[in-house]
């Protein structure tokens, strides 16, 4: 899939339907730009909602935090 977008004089552009339909973005939704060689990739931000659960055995009771750092 090759699909092009231009730069507007506030700096925004639109992401191609084409690109938004094969990825399942949805408007509202948070993009990071993440700096890889000479371009830019688009990741989602995932939502608290989407990472529930997705460590069912992780075991939390020997976390540490900063204040036990030496």
């Amino acid at each position: 899939m090759s699909a092009t977008a231009t730069i507007s004089t506030e700096f925004q552009i639109s992401i191609p339907k084409a690109v938004r339909d094969a990825r399942g973005w949805r408007p509202g939704q948070k993009l990071a730009f993440v700096p890889q060689g000479g371009g830019v990739m688009l990741v989602p931000v995932p939502e608290l909602d989407d990472l529930l659960g997705i460590l069912p055995d992780a075991d939390p009771s020997g976390y540490r935090d900063r204040n036990d750092r030496y």
